[in-house]
């Protein structure tokens, strides 16, 4: 198999991937796990292994579903910096590497305490993922979605929501749009959890060479996010023809 052959088997067996961006972008490499799959042991593998931020990446058809909205828009809304004259100081107008940062609301579950336990993350994000595939098999409106989710999560939380740019991996190749997109070449639904790997030290990104190599000690495929874009693309077309 190929290399994103064998990251979308893995995937969809609940295992995990690695994914590397671009060294033109943010030059990261990401664990990745399906929402659905996600328990206590391997968010721990997550916090112990990457060092970065865990984050739930989304699909686009949830982030409309639910109506979540990206953070960066919600900052800059007229009313809030009316009400914040703060946030006018604070807008995200010099990312290096993007123009929008994918952000949405960050979630706990209502039967969490704190919420940033391996337990309490691992269940905010595994029911945050059983919930959106519900919602997506039974076509839920905004109230039924919003009435649902509002009884099991509260915001803000311990699991940061990043949501998928509109067009998806075709019009941002960013680690939120990565992680989706391999979920959906595993028809899996496009909830999944993740961190950046990061140096021993914490000074910068895992080096590409040294992640593959950790994937391939611990038997973890690792992709490109090039293939991902090429892989997914290829699907696309033939779902079209």
């Amino acid at each position: 198999m190929t290399s994103l052959d064998a990251a979308i088997t893995a995937f969809g067996q609940g295992d995990p991937v690695l994914v590397f961006d671009s060294a033109m972008r943010e030059g990261e490499t990401d664990l990745l796990y399906p929402g659905g799959a996600i328990t206590p042991s391997r968010i721990r593998r997550l916090r112990r292994t990457c060092g970065g931020l865990l984050f739930l990446a989304i699909g686009e058809e949830i982030g409309e579903m639910f109506d979540m909205p990206f953070l960066q828009e919600l900052h800059t809304e007229s009313a809030a910096t009316a009400l914040w004259p703060l946030l006018s100081h604070l807008v995200t107008d010099d990312l290096p590497y993007d123009e929008k940062s994918a952000f949405t609301l960050s979630l706990n579950h209502r039967d969490t305490y704190t919420g940033i336990t391996d337990r309490d993350r691992a269940l905010t994000t595994k029911r945050f993922a059983e919930l959106s595939a519900e919602g997506i098999e039974f076509s839920w409106d905004f109230e039924i979605a919003s009435s649902r989710l509002g009884d099991e999560f509260r915001t803000p939380g311990h699991i940061p929501v990043c949501r998928e740019a509109s067009g998806g991996i075709v019009n941002r190749q960013g680690h939120t749009e990565l992680a989706v997109a391999i979920a959906r070449l595993a028809n899996l639904p496009p909830v999944v959890i993740g961190a950046e790997m990061l140096d021993p030290e914490g000074d910068g990104a895992l080096d590409f060479e040294r992640a593959k190599r950790w994937g391939l000690e611990n038997n973890i495929p690792f992709v490109l996010g090039s293939d991902l874009l090429k892989g997914f693309t290829s699907a696309s077309q033939e779902v079209a023809s």
